[in-house]
């Protein structure tokens, strides 16, 4: 059989990638599908979540390449007819749900991929080439519009798969021509079709319903946010403070199956009273509230938010109150962080330098999440790391200068 195809029959180079194809596609969305139905409830089920989610999104890159390499040798190579020509709209019906499977074959790993490269943390894809895509940003808006796209597209996928699974059934059962056996492994040669006479119908229908799928898609709300409602954040109210922050950002930084997720509180204030000392000894105080249900945390800020981790709708706010003392190394703020109710000591160190009224500061250090009865069914580390990094960096200015 030769490699290459030709005017009755394809080559087995087509044939290899035609079949490699429809197995890592019909691979990779029962993979997509049984993984979504997985509950994640505790460390062993989120750990079996995450595995079968890489393992769908490793399929799904191959079957990106796969496509690559399967279209650029099509497009070098020779086409046999269809053996129907007469039939002039079952013939354009073919070419467009072609095109419309060649299209699919790109775009759905593609904007699976992209939603990954724009998430933080969850199921990895298991390969040695990271995790980000260039010129693809962490950023929630962008993974929330892929996945919708994601979504979208993987129905065309499944409706042209459909289709053309029924066309070449109708072919060997109703018609009892070759079509299909030109694409069986071994040596099939079918007869001489007759001339074929290409028009560009066929990919114009295709992006006409490539088109229509994607606003369908938009007017449904496919491109929102797909995780589950999320706890509305906590109203804070406005503080008295010596030192008025202009801004700043609060984050924190979890460890997942062995990747870090670092995400952000949105809101929360802070009543600072300070005044700079060169000697050792009490330099002001600090009270910080935070809405907790303001967190950002990649793919998996709903499942931090919920009962299991910080139960954000029962503990809306965690408080950290706190005396700043100069010590011979430096500031730190020492007392009592609470967190779900439970409240334990800590000593944050952190930098300050004060140019006229205006102060920046930043600081960080790390606490164990099981201490505030966070994840206390994740009780171990293969899945959700004990240690939680919290960092701060702000610039605030005094309120009163004099």
């Amino acid at each position: 059989m030769s490699l290459a195809n030709t005017a009755r029959s394809y080559g087995s180079v087509t044939k290899t990638f035609h079949w490699l194809t429809a197995l890592l596609i019909l691979t990779a969305i029962p993979l997509g599908w049984y993984a979504n139905q997985l509950p994640y409830d505790t460390s062993d089920q989120l750990a079996q979540k995450a595995l079968v989610f890489s393992l769908h999104k490793t399929v799904g890159v191959t079957v990106f390449a796969v496509a690559l390499v399967r279209i650029l040798w099509a497009v070098t190579q020779p086409k046999p007819a269809g053996l129907h020509p007469e039939r002039k709209l079952e013939t354009m019906l073919a070419e467009t749900v072609h095109w419309l499977l060649y299209g699919a074959l790109v775009l759905v790993p593609l904007t699976g991929w992209i939603h990954h490269a724009a998430s933080e943390g969850f199921a990895p894809i298991w390969w040695p080439f990271g995790q980000t895509l260039p010129f693809v940003p962490r950023d929630t808006e962008l993974s929330a519009l892929f996945a919708g796209l994601h979504i979208v597209t993987k129905w065309v996928l499944i409706g042209a798969i459909g289709l053309h699974i029924a066309g070449a059934l109708k072919h060997h059962l109703i018609d009892r021509d070759s079509t299909l056996r030109r694409m069986l492994p071994g040596i099939s040669i079918g007869p001489v079709p007759a001339r074929e006479k290409h028009t560009v119908l066929p990919v114009v229908a295709a992006l006409l319903l490539w088109a229509g799928a994607i606003g369908i898609g938009s007017v449904s709300g496919a491109y929102d946010s797909h995780s589950a409602i999320v706890p509305q954040a906590a109203a804070l109210e406005e503080v008295e403070t010596d030192w008025t922050v202009q801004n700043g950002s609060l984050g924190i930084t979890v460890t997942q199956l062995g990747s870090t997720v670092e995400g952000r509180f949105a809101d929360w204030t802070a009543a600072i009273t300070f005044e700079p000392r060169e000697t050792q000894g009490p330099a002001g105080r600090v009270d910080v509230t935070v809405a907790i249900g303001s967190l950002t945390l990649g793919s998996v800020t709903t499942e931090a938010l919920g009962p299991e981790f910080f139960a954000a709708e029962t503990f809306p706010t965690a408080r950290f109150e706190a005396e700043i003392l100069r010590t011979a190394d430096g500031y730190i703020a020492q007392g009592p962080l609470t967190i779900r109710d439970q409240s334990q000591e800590i000593t944050l160190p952190f930098n300050i330098a004060i140019t006229d009224a205006t102060a920046t500061a930043s600081g960080a250090l790390s606490v164990n999440r099981l201490e505030y009865g966070v994840g206390q069914s994740y009780a171990d580390e293969s899945s959700v790391g004990f240690g939680v990094e919290i960092r701060f960096d702000l610039t605030a200015t005094r309120t009163d200068p004099a």
